[in-house]
């Protein structure tokens, strides 16, 4: 009884311990989200992205290996980057990284800690690989996961399950299609939630969690995500899932 109540003690404060790395984190996080790297459109923009709160729901401590997959012009990365490499954690980007990113994002102060691997993918074309790295603690992608066809989609998944760590967290952000509604130009960009999730667990996957932080009821779900009025505004699902 007395081992038993040890271990429950020991248990508790763990999770207790890893709540408060998680909320220092957020807060390391939105401090740098007024760093002066970042641009007057970048910063329009957190309101609606809520990018402190999908990184705390994702479980991100500063400390953690992450990769982030298709950083683009790094919205995300620039305050990623500093909160990461200021804690002693590292910050990987893969797929589709562009040289404009490598001279102009991962050259900014406070991203020292950060690498860019498998240049030869694109999410125009994802064969079956493997990460050049491995045992992230987290991977993330934004606004990526309708690119690639759903061939392409399985071997990226693949990829990032067999990178992550046991227990390992990927997490999906990504504009919202109506649950089995037949494929159009118009919601060519937007993705099943539902069918999402059923290729994680595909993969290897346990589901773990959503967020409906990113629900917009004025998205009719109907319209091309770049349609202006529509644009910045579309519904998102905000999924986390983990490698058992």
């Amino acid at each position: 009884m007395k081992k038993y109540f040890l271990t429950l003690v020991s248990l508790l404060l763990s999770t207790q311990s890893i709540a408060a790395d998680v909320a220092g984190t957020k807060a390391r996080i939105e401090q740098n989200l007024s760093g002066d790297i970042r641009n007057e459109a970048e910063i329009a923009r957190d309101a609606n992205r809520k990018p402190a709160e999908v990184l705390e729901f994702f479980g991100l401590e500063d400390t953690m290996k992450v990769l982030e997959i298709s950083p683009a012009t790094g919205y995300w990365s620039k305050f990623l980057g500093p909160t990461i490499c200021s804690a002693g954690g590292e910050l990987v980007f893969s797929v589709s990284v562009n040289d404009n990113f490598k001279n102009d994002v991962m050259t900014l102060d406070g991203l020292g800690c950060t690498s860019a691997i498998n240049d030869g993918i694109g999410l125009g074309n994802i064969p079956a690989f493997d990460f050049d790295d491995d045992n992230f603690d987290l991977v993330l992608t934004f606004w990526n996961l309708h690119n690639p066809s759903v061939e392409d989609r399985a071997n990226l998944n693949q990829a990032v399950f067999d990178a992550l760590k046991s227990g390992g967290i990927y997490g999906v952000v990504d504009h919202t299609r109506r649950h089995m509604q037949p494929g159009s130009r118009a919601v060519g960009r937007r993705l099943d939630p539902v069918l999402i999730i059923k290729e994680m667990i595909d993969v290897g996957f346990e589901f773990v969690d959503y967020s409906d932080m990113h629900y917009h009821p004025e998205d009719d779900l109907t319209q091309e995500v770049g349609t202006p009025g529509v644009r910045g505004n579309t519904d998102r699902f905000t999924l986390k899932f983990r490698k058992p």
